[in-house]
């Protein structure tokens, strides 16, 4: 049988001869390759040392051997930083194992007093207690259990004493807000009791005529009172504009009708007071005195009718500070009242005539003895300036209406403030007793007038009363059968009483209505506005 050749193959240097293809190996051959491995010897290999060798390294320096840790390499290895040879320095391991044992322990100690601490099951305490030590109250995905575990935590680290200190330092603050909100008194001048003493004898005949009158009212029949209010509302609801008339220059700030109904003083930012007579609208007098913005000017509660024209039948006041007084026959003051350092925003007459109320941007209202001729108080009670004030019309109680958004009702027989009107959520521009001897107005920058009840002690009544700041209002002074109230809305409006039901809008002001009043007799009404004018209005 011929045997067969393979052809040569040339291999090009620098690379491996390509596996050439032949025959598959048999079971045997293999076989015997796998028993030839087998066969062969294990390689050496090299010895691997753990640890130091600083002290087998010692020994062959000393004995002066060299080999594969030769000195030219030995000192190469320290030079490189491979092998450091200590001088005697010592890595103690104990100390730092009883530090890690000292945390441990520390860990347990605390996981120990944990278990210890009793936490309230109230969710509502928990969340106090945390807010108390400074701790977020809650956290993302927090319940109950977890929020009175991590209360626990907390206190175990830094102690229940934490707790106990910041409720005793609550206690404390508690305290000296209480000790700051007290009210407390100085002595006063003997004037001022002297007044007091005055107000008192002089306001109880009145307070006790007063409710003779309602006692009496009381026995008329129902159906008599009813047609009454009805026949009243109906002549309200006919009232119209009846006079208008150009004021000033300036914007008209304040009017005032005099006692008898024949009188209507106009206050203007262009500093001149002017008497106006009514219904023609004409012009009497001009009072000049001030220089600046004129906030009020009122009658005297006798002036035209037993007050001779000499006397003091007048009172204004301006944003200088300044207080004048005046009469019916001179255009100049008769006198000036020193002392405000602010601006006066509002002056009105004690019903007796003998005492002036004044209300002032720094935080306070005084009350002024004509006939002393001195300040007998000057009260703060406002957190802010006051801007309104009203006397009852006992002449026992003042009304302030501040800045702050709070009223505050002064007993003037013993100085205290008997009542306070919280409610208001903006300024209060307006306040006014009504004559029945219990109803109290107040009007704010809310835009809404408050009836409160000195009785209750509380607000009754919210009138959603306007679509701007309320700037005044005014019961009836008769019998206060209806309310009365102006705003920046450019109008006024008409409440009946009680009920605090619309009876009608008195539109006509192309202005702010900045003032307004109503005669004594009832009859006719006064509007007083940022565009220049005042208008009166009377029933057709």
């Amino acid at each position: 049988m011929a045997s067969s050749r393979v052809p040569a193959m040339r291999v090009a240097p620098g690379r491996a001869p390509l596996p050439q293809p032949g025959p598959a190996p048999s079971p045997r051959a293999t076989k015997n390759k796998l028993s030839e491995d087998n066969d062969a010897p294990p390689p050496k290999r090299s010895h691997i040392f753990y640890g130091s060798l600083e002290e087998k390294e010692r020994e062959r320096l000393a004995k002066g051997e060299s080999g594969l840790l030769g000195r030219d390499r030995v000192k190469a290895a320290i030079e490189a930083g491979n092998i450091n040879i200590t001088s005697g320095e010592v890595f103690d391991l104990e100390d730092h194992i009883s530090e890690r044992q000292a945390e441990v322990l520390a860990e347990f100690e605390r996981r120990k007093r944990a278990r210890q601490i009793n936490v309230s099951t109230d969710d509502s305490e928990v969340k106090a207690c945390l807010r108390a030590l400074g701790e977020p109250i809650t956290l993302f995905g927090e319940g109950p259990a977890e929020r009175r575990e991590r209360l626990r935590n907390i206190l175990s680290v830094v102690g229940t004493d934490a707790l106990k200190k910041t409720k005793k330092d609550d206690e404390k603050s508690k305290k000296s807000k209480e000790e700051y909100q007290q009210t407390w008194y100085h002595e006063g001048p003997n004037s001022l009791k002297t007044a007091r003493l005055w107000i008192a004898n002089y306001s109880l005949p009145r307070a006790t005529k007063r409710l003779e009158e309602a006692r009496l009212y009381k026995e008329i029949p129902e159906a008599t009172r009813t047609s009454q209010k009805q026949e009243l509302h109906k002549s309200l609801r006919s009232l119209n504009n009846f006079c208008s008339q150009i004021g000033d220059d300036r914007p008209i700030s304040y009017c005032h009708f005099s006692p008898n109904s024949k009188l209507l003083a106009t206050a203007c930012w262009s500093g001149l007071c002017k008497l106006w007579s009514v219904p023609d609208c004409n012009l009497v007098h001009t009072l000049r005195g001030h220089n600046t913005n004129v906030g009020a000017i009122v009658f005297h509660p006798q002036a035209t009718v037993s007050l001779d024209k000499k006397d003091i039948n007048l009172a204004s006041c301006a944003a200088d500070g300044s207080v004048k007084l005046w009469n019916l026959e001179s255009d100049e003051p008769v006198a000036d009242i020193e002392g405000h350092t602010m601006r006066v925003a509002r002056v009105m007459w004690h019903p007796s005539g003998r005492f002036l109320g004044t209300t002032c941007y720094d935080h306070s209202w005084r009350l002024w003895d004509l006939q002393a001729q001195e300040e007998i108080l000057h009260q703060e009670g406002h957190s802010k300036g006051v801007y309104d004030i009203a006397f009852h019309i006992d002449g026992s109680l003042a009304g302030t209406g501040g800045m702050d958004a709070f009223g505050r009702v002064w007993d003037l027989r013993t100085g205290r403030c008997i009542m306070f009107l919280e409610g208001h959520l903006k300024e209060i521009y307006g306040i006014n007793f009504s004559p029945n001897g219990y109803h109290i107005a107040t009007g704010s920058g809310d835009n809404t007038c408050k009836v409160w009840d000195l009785r209750q002690r509380k607000c009754v009544y919210t009138i959603p009363a306007h679509q701007n700041l309320v700037t005044g209002v005014k019961f009836e002074p008769t019998h206060g059968n209806f309310l009365l109230t102006g705003a920046y809305d450019n109008t006024a409006k008409i409440w009946t009483h009680p009920g605090w039901s619309p009876l009608k809008t008195l539109a006509g002001h192309e202005g702010k209505v900045m003032g307004l009043d109503i005669s004594s007799d009832g009859q006719l009404i006064a509007t007083c506005s940022y565009d220049r004018t005042f208008k009166l209005w009377m029933a057709e």
